[in-house]
């Protein structure tokens, strides 16, 4: 086992090539996002005694694709023998966290399936996605460059008070807006919505019963 020195140098290397390929792949501002979800994905982690080092590299790693065009997402995607359903077909941007996922693996050998699955469920989320997954997902919907209102305030509170209830509620401030921009709505962004929606009910009847 490498010395605890050795081994923060050899994430530190790991980390700056990520950077160095992110900068060839992605914009400036696309960069200064996915620092800025790394940080928060830290914070939640930290906050919700999670790997820590898992959920900076998935944070660091979850935009992968971003900026892959429509027929490379779909070509990986198929080539991959993953599901594309209608809603992706018409919108393969929508892919770009699965595809991001493969990269990962492919290009920075990540072997660690949950922080794959963290990667891949950064958009759409996953019903029963694991707690890392949900503190991804959390980080890249509601890191400060989102915006400073209100509700997003909230959100973020809610965050690290209760992860389950924060996935929920940050889904329906996601589907509004994707309402009232008519935009189409991924059917697995409703299923997360609904699975943590009814987690968080199922957990309060319990609390009820055992006042």
């Amino acid at each position: 086992m490498l010395p605890s020195n050795q081994n923060l140098e050899l994430k530190s290397i790991e980390r700056d090539r990520v950077l160095a390929w992110l900068a060839d792949n992605v914009p400036q501002s696309r960069i200064q996002h996915i620092l800025r979800v790394e940080q928060m994905a830290i914070a939640l982690a930290e906050h919700h005694q999670i790997d820590v080092e898992k959920a900076a590299k998935a944070a660091l790693m979850h935009d992968l694709a971003k900026n892959f065009k429509s027929q490379k997402l779909l070509a990986m995607a198929q080539a991959e023998g993953l599901a594309i359903d209608p809603i992706s077909e018409v919108n393969p941007h929508l892919l770009h966290a699965d595809v991001g996922a493969l990269v990962a693996r492919d290009t920075f050998n990540v072997d660690d399936a949950e922080v794959l699955q963290a990667i891949a469920n950064h958009t759409c989320g996953q019903p029963g996605m694991s707690t890392l997954s949900c503190i991804v997902f959390l980080a890249d919907s509601l890191e400060p460059g989102r915006g400073d209102t209100p509700e997003l305030a909230e959100l973020r509170k809610t965050s690290y008070h209760n992860l389950e209830q924060a996935v929920w509620l940050t889904c329906d401030y996601s589907l509004k807006l994707l309402v009232e921009t008519h935009r189409l709505i991924h059917p697995r962004t409703v299923a997360t919505r609904n699975w943590f929606l009814q987690k968080v009910k199922n957990s309060q009847r319990v609390v009820d019963k055992t006042a």
